[in-house]
């Protein structure tokens, strides 16, 4: 059976992938920040996922979540580099702190560099066939302006970019990795907001005028780790309802 590894797998976007994962019939270990698993990743995938209370940002936890993925499982074919945070309070550029950009850029980019180096040395030496993935989970803000939130615009440019790397350095260890933008996700991340952003669909922001859900990102995770894309790598799957789209 199929291993994943998904992080910040508890809730939002992580959750939906889990849950379609499990679904699917993969084995699945998620690490997210709470020390307990919360009551909605219970009652989602109730006991068909391991759950390891880590934190990305903190280097020590990728052993353990690794060490626990193999313990339970014996091996990775797939790592989601999900977790990641918006800054505390939106700030106009010319104010922001850099507390919170140091805080930002450590959990979105510096984290998942370094759990993918960790997950991707596993992967090359464990034996076995079988499609080998790590999908990163970006935002259509790697390309995006947003003034007032510019240290998370900057790590999903980041996180763009060591796609990219990895793509180059794996694909010859039979690794593919790729990358998925969501656009607006109807998440807890985004209920703040709810009101800006049903207002800039109803002005055309998107060609496909709705908000996105955890399920379309789950859904594209699944056809990127198939196996059915072996020719692919580096490639930017975007969940944004269209947004990407130039349009005059």
């Amino acid at each position: 059976m199929a291993v994943a590894m998904v992080t910040g797998g508890s809730r939002g976007i992580g959750l939906g992938i889990t849950k379609r994962l499990v679904d699917e019939g993969w084995d699945v270990a998620v690490m997210a920040t709470k020390p307990e698993p919360p009551p909605q990743f219970c009652e989602t995938v109730d006991d068909k996922a391991l759950y390891v209370s880590g934190s990305v940002d903190d280097l020590t936890s990728h052993r353990r979540f690794l060490d626990a993925a193999l313990e339970a499982y014996g091996r990775v074919d797939l790592l989601v580099n999900n977790a990641g945070v918006a800054p505390r309070t939106r700030a106009d550029i010319l104010v922001a702190s850099p507390e919170e950009f140091d805080r930002v850029l450590a959990i979105n980019l510096r984290g998942p560099y370094f759990l993918t180096q960790m997950v991707a040395n596993q992967m090359i030496s464990q034996p076995g066939g079988g499609a080998r993935t790590i999908i990163n989970v970006s935002s259509i803000s790697a390309t995006a302006v947003s003034t007032d939130r510019g240290e998370y615009c900057i790590s999903k440019a980041g996180v763009a970019m060591a796609t990219q790397l990895w793509a180059a350095r794996l694909a010859s260890e039979g690794i593919s990795v790729f990358e998925i933008r969501p656009g607006i996700i109807a998440t807890d991340m985004t209920a703040g907001v709810q009101a800006k952003y049903d207002a800039l669909f109803a002005s055309g922001i998107a060609p496909m005028p709705r908000w996105g859900t955890p399920a379309d990102v789950a859904g594209a995770v699944i056809a990127l780790s198939s196996g059915l894309m072996a020719y692919s790598t580096g490639d930017v799957i975007h969940v944004a309802g269209g947004m990407q789209i130039p349009r005059l």
